[in-house]
């Protein structure tokens, strides 16, 4: 009996002991204008970091990480309920495709026949469409193990113009080491175009406290593609070494953002597309805001990375009655070269049946 009691006080102070296993809850979170149902997720691992991403957009709503003194706050820009997320409001958070970024004359050819897509910026294409990706409804299904969720949506053959019927699937994945992986994968019954990211506006100092020009930034890409006055590529990959879009050696985001750089005039500031080398799972960026001492080290399986600094925010009305204004976030949208449909000098986006759309991008957090 004593031997048995010793045992059992063991295993209570070993349940003491041992930080909580990773979780995920679910929750509902209203409904759209045309009554669909949205849920909310939250991830939370063992060190307490907390992800939450919702069904409508496949939004990642909040992003909870510690400084280099354990306060945690959250890093991501957005609301703090479902409703204006329903609304107008630039792209936070969201899974962004058919086709993210730009396709210049919004059209393009595959195989000799010429598909048309929705024209939503001027006359090219951008993120979608109008009624995109970061629109709709996904299903939300908790995986097995407890520390991913996986939102899956079908987009039909012709929506926003896109041939094939596209079965997407995207997994968000919350290790104990402060990892936040997302996943993409679809697969399409015909030749298509794909391009999928997310895109999260962060700001590592907290959401809400300002702009993020002092944050240093390191993109390890010597070169970017070149565009024209409407930020569609030009065809031309050009070098970033010893330019204001030099980052290859960590800088301040706004050390040099407002010098009189033409591909600085033409984005309102950093809106480019850096192009990474090597193949596989590879460092895109590490972002650090030295007061809070967080770090972002971005990983990713395609070929660039874009940088943008929020140079259109203006008057958001965000979480806690925070006011978003230019530059008070960034994103680092991982994806293939804008207008890669019209450029056969690029990566080719074309996705094929029975050659599955795959990417894979992480999200790691840390302090020092």
């Amino acid at each position: 009996m004593l031997r048995c009691a010793l045992f059992a006080a063991a295993l209570a102070f070993m349940s003491l002991s041992l930080p909580a296993a990773a979780t995920v809850t679910t929750q509902s979170w209203g409904k759209t204008a045309a009554g669909e149902d949205v849920e909310l997720f939250t991830l939370t691992n063992e060190g307490g970091m907390e992800v939450r991403v919702m069904t409508y957009g496949g939004i990642l709503v909040s992003v909870k990480v510690p400084d280099k003194a354990g306060a945690m706050a959250d890093v991501v820009l957005g609301f703090d309920t479902l409703e204006p997320y329903l609304g107008k409001h630039p792209h936070f958070g969201c899974i962004t495709g058919r086709y993210a970024n730009r396709i210049g004359g919004a059209e393009f050819e595959i195989d000799g026949v010429t598909y048309e897509v929705t024209a939503n910026s001027g006359k090219n294409h951008i993120h979608g469409g109008r009624d995109a990706f970061d629109k709709k409804v996904w299903r939300g299904v908790v995986l097995e193990g407890g520390d991913a969720v996986a939102l899956t949506y079908t987009s039909a053959d012709g929506e926003e113009g896109f041939p094939g019927k596209l079965d997407c699937t995207v997994t968000y994945r919350l290790t104990k080491e402060n990892e936040l992986a997302i996943e993409y994968q679809a697969v399409t019954d015909k030749p298509t175009v794909v391009n999928l990211t997310n895109h999260s506006y962060f700001n590592l100092a907290g959401e809400g406290s300002g702009d993020v020009l002092g944050h240093e930034l390191m993109i390890p890409a010597e070169t970017y593609t070149a565009t024209d006055d409407a930020l569609i590529p030009t065809g031309e990959i050009e070098s970033v070494l010893e330019t204001p879009l030099d980052f290859t050696v960590p800088q301040l985001i706004g050390s040099r953002i407002g010098v009189n750089f033409k591909p600085l005039v033409q984005g309102k500031g950093y809106d480019h597309n850096y192009v990474l080398e090597g193949a596989g799972l590879k460092l895109a960026a590490r972002v650090r805001e030295p007061a809070s001492g967080r770090v972002m080290e971005v990983r990713t399986t395609d070929p660039a990375v874009q940088l943008y600094t929020g140079n259109h925010l203006k008057a958001v009305m965000g979480k806690g009655g925070h006011v978003y204004e230019s530059r008070h976030g960034f994103c680092l949208e991982t994806q293939k070269y804008p207008d890669s449909p019209n450029k056969p000098q690029f990566p080719s986006a074309v996705v094929r049946p029975g050659e599955p759309y795959v990417h894979t991008t992480i999200f790691k957090f840390s302090a020092e």
